[in-house]
């Protein structure tokens, strides 16, 4: 029932009342009593409205006329609002559920950084119990420097990773995302168990590494001392020695990038770090591409002379992969330009060939190790498939990013990332 019809109403009533009391003699007090009679009509059927609402689990009341449409419009309401919660209450039941089964840590807080709820796998991770810590700010409950550095920034596009030392020590990576009315969720997760795997890898890979060198210079010696004189030799056998020979060679070369990418790698390793003159660093890499390859043409292009901090031997080693690449695979015509400048706050290191290029496809997967575009070229190449691996790992270790653009038929540029505060 709408408002104009119940206007409609009352005025028929008015005017009922105002004839039947002219009938009589007093149409004034005919309508002051119909009035009269109306707003007490509402009245009890407000009363009736407010004693429901005062418990609104009972049934409500059977109005008629306008107050019983109000009536049912809120009853509408709070049945569809009661489903709602239940809905939410059970997705959240669900979800908790669900959290509570995980073998990682989960801890939801709320805009002020108060805990709500967590599971029960965080408490050997970060400490906390539920439900006794529901409401405790989890910066006082965590004190792990870096733990709430990350949790304070509001910085959450990577994950934090970090190492707990204590009875024994832990490596702990922390995820936060954002939900509802500013809320946050936490992932913690113990993946000490991946770090000591690594750790377990490198020193197989290092150690072996290091024992195959003393065979395989004994077996190269007797090589080279065998083909000094190849007069002496049948025939049939210097190929076959020359062939070992440069096997021989590629195994020492491979053994020596595996060493060199395990001393990267090691967190244990003692870095001399000084500032380094990298326009110097180019320019020594260029003098000796025109000892080694002199019909090779390298364009220098030096257009800042900024120094980075770090150790000269790894940037000159990722430079020079980077060059070498660029050697082994463009024409002997082709040109190599090589950039130093600062662009947009940062400084860019552009090593750029005009080769056969790459295919999009292989771009995310090329600095794995042993990664091969095409097995047949690299094999002719020579190459050990550790080179662009090294360059990863000594930019990670110097704060640089390597990006890596190619086109096919076209060639490709790999290009070191420094922060202006390198």
């Amino acid at each position: 029932m709408n408002g104009f019809s119940i206007a409609l109403r009352i005025c028929f009533l008015i005017a009922m009342a105002a004839i039947l009391g002219w009938y009589y003699g007093s149409p004034a007090l005919a309508v002051i009593i119909t009035l009269t009679c109306v707003l007490g009509f509402w009245a009890y059927q407000l009363s009736r409205v407010q004693d429901w609402l005062q418990d609104p689990e009972q049934k409500p009341p059977d109005i008629y006329g306008m107050w019983g449409d109000l009536l049912a419009q809120i009853y509408l309401h709070q049945r569809k609002n009661k489903e709602a919660r239940l809905r939410l209450q059970s997705t959240v039941s669900y979800l908790q559920d669900s959290f509570a089964s995980m073998r990682d840590g989960v801890v939801m807080v709320d805009q002020h950084g108060a805990i709500k709820w967590c599971n029960a796998a965080v408490e050997s991770l970060l400490g906390l119990r539920y439900p006794e810590d529901t409401g405790q700010t989890l910066t006082n409950l965590v004190r792990e420097p870096e733990f709430n550095e990350y949790f304070l920034g509001d910085q959450y596009a990577q994950p934090l990773e970090y190492c707990i030392v204590g009875d024994a020590k832990r490596h702990l990576q922390v995820q936060i995302t954002y939900f509802g009315a500013s809320e946050r969720l936490l992932f913690v997760r113990d993946f000490t168990a991946l770090v000591r795997m690594e750790q377990i890898r490198r020193d197989f890979v290092g150690n072996v590494s290091h024992e195959l060198r003393t065979p395989l210079t004994v077996i190269t010696g007797y090589l080279g001392t065998f083909l000094s004189d190849t007069a002496a030799l049948p025939t049939a056998y210097i190929r076959a020695l020359e062939q070992m020979e440069q096997q021989a060679q590629r195994m020492e070369s491979l053994l020596k990038d595996l060493l060199w990418l395990s001393r990267i790698e090691s967190e244990q390793r003692e870095d001399n770090l000084d500032l380094v003159n990298i326009s110097a660093l180019l320019q020594e890499l260029r003098d000796e591409t025109a000892t080694n390859e002199p019909e090779r043409t390298i364009e220098l292009v030096l257009a800042s002379d900024h120094q980075v901090s770090g150790n000269y031997r790894e940037l000159h080693s990722a430079v020079s992969n980077l060059l070498n690449n660029a050697i082994k695979y463009s024409s002997a015509e082709d040109v190599i330009k090589i950039r130093w400048e600062q662009r947009d706050q940062q400084y860019f290191l552009t090593v750029q060939d005009y080769g056969p290029g790459i295919d999009l496809i292989h771009l995310p997967r090329l600095t794995e190790r042993f990664y091969r575009v095409d097995d047949s070229r690299s094999s002719a190449t020579g190459g050990t498939g550790l080179g662009l691996a090294i360059v990863k790992h000594v930019a990670a270790a110097h704060g640089a990013k390597l990006l890596i653009e190619s086109e096919l038929g076209k060639g490709s540029s790999f290009t070191l990332i420094f922060p202006v505060g390198e």
